[in-house]
């Protein structure tokens, strides 16, 4: 196949899914990731794509969302990752909301191991995964099913969330930005997920680095109602995902990155989860939340940065260390 057909094609392939891996566009051209990387730089110079870390999107800041099976194939290393740095969140007998996504269907596998837990979630992927788990409590919205993610929208998943309380949230997206917080592609999706919100004393959002600084078209948590953020580790070469993360810490939004080195205790390439901090209630949406008083949430173990407690230049320290590594 010809460099010009073979870019047609990946054109195409984003085109109609809005979001392809490198490894699936190199299965259906049928050749190297390397050469699927220079087809996709050469397409983002003509402004036709944006390249993202293990693929490819639509241009533009406001990005369509892509189906669960190309959401699944993107970042798989780094959701596992995220995940099982958040599942160190979450103690023993708590109650607590999980959203829909690839990244929290992660966790929830790894929330099977908690005794004593109770989920309320909207997910059909997240409540598969904890439907064997003897000592979890599955608890599923009502609504209607949205089959691009195997999520229950609508007004019937928002009613059954009314009067509930648990102590957090885990929610992913589309997208993260310091201006917007966290959004997404889809408005039903995005108003369960503000419903969910409402639900949780703190709100922490699972989100890989190549959805720092993307802004989609529908808000789901302002910056200001974000607890914490836990993401992995940014490329050097990502100044727009470290600068992201710069400007969210500077809101006062707590980040634990994942990556590194494996602990000693550690199988999987993830150090062992934070140290416990006594919890704290945060305002729900619409409410500015005070910066007084927050526990880092790391632990001596973890190589993670807690960044939105530092002096602004520290921060930007911790920053760059953070990429140099």
């Amino acid at each position: 196949m010809f460099a010009a057909e073979r870019r047609q094609l990946i054109l195409e392939m984003v085109r109609a899914n809005g979001a392809v891996s490198l490894r699936e566009l190199a299965r259906v051209v049928q050749t190297s990731e390397v050469t699927v990387r220079r087809d996709v730089r050469a397409l983002e110079a003509e402004g036709l794509l944006d390249r993202r870390h293990g693929g490819a999107v639509l241009p533009g800041g406001f990005t369509r969302e892509s189906g669960f099976p190309q959401k699944s194939h993107l970042a798989t290393a780094e959701k596992t990752a995220i995940a099982d740095l958040a599942a160190g969140l979450v103690e023993e007998g708590e109650a607590i909301v999980v959203g829909a996504g690839t990244t929290t269907q992660e966790l929830a596998r790894r929330l099977a191991r908690v005794p004593g837990l109770t989920v309320v979630t909207n997910s059909l992927l997240v409540a598969q995964a904890l439907a064997h788990a003897n000592r979890v409590e599955v608890v599923m919205t009502g609504g209607t099913l949205r089959g691009s993610n195997y999520a229950l929208v609508g007004s019937g998943a928002e009613q059954s969330l009314q009067g509930l309380r648990v102590s957090r949230a885990f929610l992913s997206g589309s997208g993260l930005t310091a201006e917007r917080g966290l959004s997404t592609s889809n408005m039903l999706s995005a108003s369960v997920d503000r419903a969910l919100v409402q639900a949780a004393a703190e709100v922490v959002v699972l989100a890989d680095h190549t959805k720092l600084g993307t802004d989609t078209m529908f808000q789901t948590v302002p910056t200001d109602v974000i607890t914490r953020l836990v993401t992995d580790e940014p490329p050097t070469h990502d100044d727009r995902a470290a600068t992201e993360l710069q400007a969210l810490a500077d809101q006062g939004v707590q980040i634990a990155v994942a990556g590194g080195t494996a602990g000693p205790n550690s199988g999987n390439g993830v150090d062992p989860a934070p140290a416990r901090q006594p919890r704290r209630d945060v305002p729900l949406p619409g409410q500015r939340r005070t910066h007084g008083g927050h526990g880092s949430g790391a632990g001596p173990q973890l190589r993670s940065a807690v960044l939105g407690e530092q002096p602004p230049g520290e921060r930007a320290a911790r920053v760059a260390d953070l990429r140099r590594r």
